[in-house]
């Protein structure tokens, strides 16, 4: 190379990478000028009135740091304490953490990715060089397979859902974890799947658990949504105290504050393992505090303060509980809207799913075609395979987009 040429790029290699399919399609709704488009991609609740909603909780909590003069200092690298602490308490149950606490280690995450991303150093860091394999049910959420490929492992795919009978495809997920390599690690959505909204019963979970536990796995909880799926934190974190306390598996838990007390862009998240013993936890702890100062440095303070404030006051905490009703209130009162919309309608075929299934998500079981035509004449946004955002629809639109759903499928 003469002196009066142009090196290479260093980026040369790079490779060009379509967006995010769910905030493309944001994007692109947000571009729409019709009045009655409907969003019913991305993830994030809405009230009534089709608004992003903060909660009273929430409200109460942020006046709260007010009038304690709220600063700007580092959190400490593991984050704040009475946040990771009290976060873990809420998914394990003040009963199981007292008994448990010992064991346990916690570290605070940029919200559920980060949390999960967290998890996969942790175990890269104490597997290399013979990585586990990851179990991840099909569907899922789009980003469990990037976060740990993106570190190296090697994921798996395993049938979970039954697209002909819309239901949990239980025995699928039963053989496909009796047939994993043990010492693999299995991708668990505590409650409120994401995209399909079928979770396994309270007894399926405990058979889950056998196998698991007979299979020699490790469970790696993502909770997003505790709270947010029945509107009881208890109910929703069945799985996850079964699993630690009856099993005495280990087990990690990947908790995001999103959804459940709407921290949506405070990336409010936790991370927690329940190990074998306390020599165990102190060594895992003091490991995730060196990952985490290499990856982040200290995590962001605002949201773990309002979380925290919450859940260390009974009375927020009382409140929260409230709220925690009235979204997973809101999204069932709309699951039965569009069932009645899609009958009043005269839609072909059984909707019956749509009441069975819980939680933001659901698969309404269309085709392609019949998505990319809602979008284009209905300016109706869903994603490509129809998984819909519930917390999406509102009594202002959810007749609009059942008749919609109906012309469609009339021809």
């Amino acid at each position: 190379m003469t002196s009066t040429e142009t090196p290479p790029s260093f980026f040369k290699a790079t490779r060009y990478i379509p967006p995010d399919s769910i905030f493309a399609l944001t994007a692109e709704y947000n571009l729409d000028p019709s009045p009655e488009k409907v969003n019913l991609g991305q993830g994030t609740y809405r009230d009534k009135n089709g608004q992003p909603w903060v909660l009273p909780s929430v409200q109460k909590s942020r006046e709260i740091l007010l009038t304690q003069g709220l600063n700007h200092e580092y959190l400490p690298i593991l984050g704040l304490q009475s946040f990771r602490d009290n976060a873990t308490r809420m998914a394990l149950g003040p009963d199981l953490y007292e008994r448990i606490q010992s064991r346990v280690s916690t570290c605070q995450a940029l919200s559920g990715t980060g949390s999960l991303h967290t998890a996969g150093l942790l175990l890269r860091s104490c597997r290399s060089p013979l990585l586990p394999k990851i179990y991840i049910p099909s569907p899922t959420w789009s980003n469990h397979h990037q976060v740990f490929s993106s570190l190296g492992f090697v994921c798996e795919s395993f049938t979970y859902y039954d697209p002909v009978l819309r239901s949990l495809d239980i025995e699928s997920y039963y053989s496909a974890l009796r047939n994993a390599d043990p010492g693999s690690v299995v991708i668990l959505h505590a409650c409120a799947h994401n995209p399909t909204g079928c979770d396994p019963s309270k007894s399926q979970w405990k058979e889950l658990g056998h196998i698991i536990k007979e299979r020699g796995l490790f469970p790696l909880f993502d909770a997003a949504y505790l709270g947010f799926n029945s509107g009881n934190v208890d109910e929703d974190a069945f799985a996850i105290r079964y699993f630690a306390d009856e099993l005495g598996l280990e087990v990690g838990v990947c908790l995001s504050f999103a959804k459940n007390m709407g921290l949506y862009g405070e990336r409010t998240g936790c991370l927690f393992l329940v190990t074998r013993t306390e020599e165990t936890a102190m060594n895992t702890q003091s490991t995730l505090e060196m990952l985490q100062r290499a990856e982040v440095s200290n995590p962001p303070a605002y949201g773990a303060k309002i979380a925290a404030t919450i859940l260390s006051s009974p009375e927020l905490k009382d409140l929260w509980y409230k709220d925690l009703e009235t979204m997973s209130g809101r999204i069932r009162d709309m699951r039965v809207a569009l069932y009645d919309a899609l009958i009043k309608h005269g839609v072909p075929g059984n909707w019956d799913h749509l009441i069975r299934q819980s939680g933001m998500f659901g698969f309404l079981g269309l085709e392609s075609d019949v998505v990319l035509r809602l979008k284009e004449d209905y300016h109706i946004y869903m994603a490509g395979n129809s998984r819909v955002s519930i917390a999406g629809l509102n009594e202002g639109n959810v007749e609009y987009v059942g008749r919609s759903i109906a012309e469609c499928l009339r021809g």
